[in-house]
C-alpha cells in the first residue's frame, strides 16, 4: 500500500524543503566569511648566520622577518616557513587564512607580521607563533589591474596602498590608502590613529619617509605637486613642487629600507623624462641632491651611489664629495641597498656588495644555483637582514607572457646571504 495522494505530496513537499536546508547548510559552511589560523608548534628558530653566498631558491618570494623566518603570500593565505636560510621552501611553520577576501599585502617590522585584504582588513600575526594579535578595518585597496605574478613578489615586497614608517617618538605607524581614503594604525595594538579624505585617483602615493611622513602626488588641482602628510596625526604639512619641474612628475622614492616604506630621499622626473633631480628628505622642504641625479643613482645610509662607465662611485649625498671609486666591473647597476650593504650585479649576474661607507667589498659571487646558469635578467628584488632576494626572469623578457614563459624556472627566485 501506497501514501494517500495528498499525503504523498505532504511528503515530497517536506523532503524538497529538507533538502534545500541541507543545501543551504552546506553552501553557507563553505562560501560563509571564515579564517583559519593554523599556530606554530615547534621553537621560535634562532637567527642564522650562513656563510656569504646563494642560499637557496624558491618558488615564491620571501618577506625575511626578524632575521629568523621567511614570510610567503598565496591568494587567500600568508605562511611562514623555516629556517631561514633553507635551501628550499619547508612546511609552513604557521598559516593564516581568509576566506573570500584576497591578500593584497604584506609588512614585517620586529617581530609582528601585518597582512591586508581585499575586504580592507588588517591582521596582525606574531611571527614567533603565527597567533592573531589584533585585528583592524581599513580602507579597501584599489583595484589596479596588475597581472599578480606567481611569486607573489609585489604582495610582500612592495605592497601597493600598505606602508610602515617609524615616528620620532618611537612608535610605527602603518599608512594604509584606497581609493578616496587613507588610515594611521598603529602598529603595536593596532589602534586607529586618525582617518582622512583623499581626493581620488588624480593623487597617488609614493611611499613613506624615514622622518615619519606619506609621500603623495596630487594633480586633482592643477600641476603635480609631491604632499607630505603627518603619519602621525594624518595632517598635510608641506605641498611642494621642485623648482622649475614639469607640470607632470614622476617620483621615484630613494634608499627605502623595504619596498618604499621608510624612505630618506626621492628623485623627481617628468613622464618619460630618463634624467631627473635627486633631494634629501627630511621634516621640512626637500633639499637637493645632485648626487643622487644620475640615472641609477640611490641612497646608502649617507651616501649616493651609482655605477658610471663600468665604475661604481660613492660620493656624499649632501655635498656631493667624492668619497670612494671601485672599477673593473664592467656593465654593471645597482641592485639593492640595506643598512651597510650596496649591492650590486654585474653584466654576467655576479652579485657584488660593498661598504656604502668605504667602498671596500664585502663579497662577490656568482648568482647561480644547481645548473640553472645565469642566463637570466633581474626581475623585482628586495635586500634585508644581510640577503638579497632577486626573481630570475627568461631572456628576452616578455613582461606580457605568461607565467611559465616570464621566469626563468619554477623556483624562479634565488635567495643568497651577502
Amino acid at each position: 500500500m501506497g501514501f494517500p495522494k495528498g499525503r504523498r505530496r505532504l511528503v515530497l513537499a517536506v523532503a524538497a524543503l529538507l533538502a534545500v536546508a541541507a543545501v543551504a547548510v552546506i553552501v553557507h559552511r563553505v562560501l560563509a566569511p571564515a579564517e583559519v589560523s593554523t599556530v606554530a608548534r615547534g621553537g621560535y628558530p634562532a637567527a642564522a648566520e650562513p656563510p656569504v653566498g646563494v642560499v637557496g631558491r624558491l618558488p615564491v618570494a620571501p618577506l625575511i622577518v626578524d632575521s629568523r623566518l621567511r614570510v610567503y603570500a598565496a591568494h587567500r593565505q600568508v605562511y611562514a616557513d623555516r629556517p631561514v636560510d633553507g635551501r628550499h621552501r619547508t612546511t609552513p611553520y604557521w598559516s593564516y587564512r581568509r576566506w573570500p577576501a584576497e591578500l593584497t599585502g604584506v609588512v614585517g617590522s620586529g617581530s609582528t607580521v601585518v597582512s591586508r585584504w581585499s575586504d580592507g582588513r588588517l591582521v596582525a600575526l606574531d611571527a614567533s607563533s603565527g597567533r592573531v594579535l589584533w585585528r583592524a578595518d581599513g580602507p579597501v585597496p584599489v583595484e589596479t589591474g596588475a597581472v599578480v605574478r606567481r611569486t607573489g613578489a609585489a604582495t610582500v615586497w612592495d605592497p601597493s596602498g600598505l606602508h610602515r614608517t617609524d615616528l620620532p617618538d618611537g612608535r610605527t605607524v602603518l599608512v594604509v590608502t584606497g581609493d578616496d581614503e587613507a588610515r594611521g594604525v598603529e602598529l603595536a595594538g593596532g589602534r586607529e590613529l586618525w582617518r582622512v579624505d583623499l581626493p581620488g585617483r588624480c593623487r597617488s602615493d609614493v611611499g613613506t619617509t624615514s622622518s615619519g611622513q606619506l609621500i603623495g602626488v596630487d594633480s586633482c588641482a592643477g600641476p603635480a605637486t609631491v604632499e607630505f602628510r603627518d603619519a602621525a596625526t594624518g595632517a598635510v604639512r608641506e605641498r611642494w613642487r621642485p623648482p622649475g619641474g614639469p607640470d607632470g612628475l614622476v617620483v621615484t622614492p630613494l634608499g627605502c629600507r623595504t619596498g618604499r616604506s621608510d624612505c630618506p630621499a626621492l628623485r623627481t622626473a617628468g613622464p618619460g623624462d630618463a634624467g631627473g633631480r635627486g633631494w634629501l628628505l627630511g621634516a621640512g622642504t626637500p633639499t637637493a641632491a645632485p648626487a643622487l641625479d644620475p640615472v641609477g643613482a640611490t641612497l646608502a645610509g649617507e651616501q649616493a651611489v651609482a655605477v658610471v662607465d663600468g665604475v661604481a662611485v660613492g660620493r656624499s649625498a649632501r655635498s656631493g664629495a667624492e668619497l670612494w671609486r671601485v672599477d673593473g666591473l664592467g656593465p654593471a647597476r645597482v641592485l639593492a641597498v640595506q643598512p651597510g650593504r650596496v649591492h650590486l650585479l654585474t653584466e654576467v649576474n655576479d652579485l657584488v656588495t660593498l661598504d656604502p661607507v668605504t667602498g671596500a667589498q664585502l663579497s662577490r659571487f656568482s648568482l647561480n644555483v644547481g645548473s640553472d646558469g645565469t642566463g637570466w635578467a633581474p626581475g623585482a628584488v628586495t635586500a634585508m637582514d644581510g640577503y638579497l632576494a632577486v626573481e630570475r626572469l627568461r631572456e628576452p623578457v616578455d613582461p606580457d607572457g605568461d607565467d611559465q614563459r616570464y621566469y626563468l624556472t619554477a623556483e624562479a627566485v634565488i635567495l643568497a646571504a651577502t
